[in-house]
Order: C-alpha cells, then sequence, then structure tokens
C-alpha cells in the first residue's frame, strides 16, 4: 500500500472542501494512501496443446478428396 504523508502542509493549498478550518495561515498534517479496491481477476488459463490439436481440423483428406480435387482441377484446365 503506498502512502504519502505531508507534514505542516499550508490549509490554504487544499481544496475548499477539504480545508479544516477558514484560517487561511492553517498548517495540516496530509496523509494520501491509496485503496486495495481492485478486485483479483483470476490468471487466464492456458490452452493446453491437447486442446489446440483437438480444434483443429485435421490438416489432411481422404483419397476420394484428393482425386476428386484433381479431376476438377484438370476439368478447369481443359476449359
Amino acid at each position: 500500500m503506498n502512502r504519502i504523508v505531508r507534514e505542516n502542509y499550508p490549509a490554504s493549498k487544499l481544496p475548499e472542501d477539504l480545508r479544516p478550518s477558514s484560517d487561511p495561515e492553517a498548517r495540516v498534517v496530509v496523509t494520501v494512501e491509496t485503496q486495495d479496491t481492485a478486485v483479483e481477476t483470476p490468471p487466464e488459463r492456458r490452452v493446453t496443446l491437447e486442446e489446440i490439436m483437438a480444434r483443429r481440423r485435421p490438416p489432411y483428406r481422404s483419397k476420394e478428396e484428393i482425386d476428386a480435387q484433381v479431376r476438377a482441377d484438370r476439368d478447369e484446365w481443359d476449359d
């Protein structure tokens, strides 16, 4: 926790709503602390290699799919 303390600080430098009195010559001690209000978020779970492999499409095609693609390409070239 961060903490800043200023002793003997002129009250005239404070905003109106923080001044303890109407005396402009008053000296005060100002303490500023940070609040730990941030909610700690859990670290993101890392994806395993097995999960990555399960999600991706297989890089191979069946023999029939390859033959069909070759035939389609060949027919395209003949046109």
